[in-house]
């Protein structure tokens, strides 16, 4: 274990708050670090941590995502690896890379590197998520669910099934959970778009777009629902961190682009 919490240290940036990184790792259920997968070369998990773990401790200093402005900015509270609960006890609850609190929305944001690109299993939905318990506004996500039962939509480089359950669990909260009662609820899609594997090889171009239509079908059929979703790339966000007024974070994302292909 020690070795693998060597080799986590230093997957992260200079400068990064490590130990509070590593120990929100530590507490999650994925096991990244001790499974090994936080320092594989081809690590989501690393990416994400290195993009918002920078923030950790000081969630005011952390820019307004593209898509989320006009959303009470600054944020209150920044959370990796935060769960957000169904309303029923028991099972496996949504975990969110980033969860982003501001004074108007709730925003929990899922990442993705090289996963969009690899060969994905078929997605499984429990038959809990047909219990009626997520209100009458969430009817596109709920379609989402059933086209993935009746195979009537297929996403094949897009996880419908997950991004689903991060926005029911994300709905829950902001009825739920007291302390988020009234927020917005914001699913945020972060991904990157590499044009080489660590070990050289390109990534299929036509994945890549294959990808951004999954991303915009997934879109088009959640689009007036209560939990908003937000499609943004890492260039994007990185790109728009590159010209922030604040000097830190200007070179934060230089230095995220530096050490990582997105």
């Amino acid at each position: 274990m020690a070795d693998h919490l060597n080799r986590a240290r230093a997957a992260l940036l200079p400068g990064m708050p490590a130990d509070r990184v590593l120990a929100c790792y530590a507490a999650a259920a994925g096991d990244e670090i001790g499974s090994g997968k936080f320092s594989s070369p081809e690590s989501s998990a690393a990416l994400a941590a290195n993009t918002f773990g920078y923030f950790l401790g000081r969630a005011a200093d952390l820019p307004p995502l593209p898509g989320c402005r006009g959303l009470g900015w600054p944020a209150r509270d920044l959370r990796l690896e935060a769960v957000v609960r169904f309303p029923w006890p028991g099972g496996t609850h949504p975990c969110l890379d980033a969860l982003i609190e501001t004074r108007d929305a709730l925003i929990g944001v899922e990442s993705k590197r090289y996963e969009p690109f690899r060969a994905k299993q078929k997605p499984h939905l429990s038959g809990a998520y047909w219990r009626p318990v997520w209100g009458d506004a969430m009817a596109g996500y709920e379609r989402v669910r059933d086209a993935l039962l009746d195979g009537s939509a297929r996403f094949a480089h897009l996880d419908a099934a997950q991004l689903a359950k991060h926005a029911f669990g994300l709905r829950t909260a902001v009825h739920k959970d007291k302390r988020m009662i009234g927020k917005r609820p914001v699913l945020v899609y972060l991904y990157a778009e590499p044009k080489t594997w660590p070990d050289g090889r390109k990534v299929d171009r036509a994945m890549i777009e294959a990808h951004r239509t999954d991303i915009a079908l997934f879109a088009a059929m959640v689009r007036n629902d209560e939990v908003a979703f937000v499609c943004v790339s890492y260039r994007d966000l990185l790109g728009e961190w590159q010209a922030d007024p604040d000097d830190r974070v200007r070179l934060h994302a230089n230095a995220v682009l530096d050490r990582f292909e997105v």
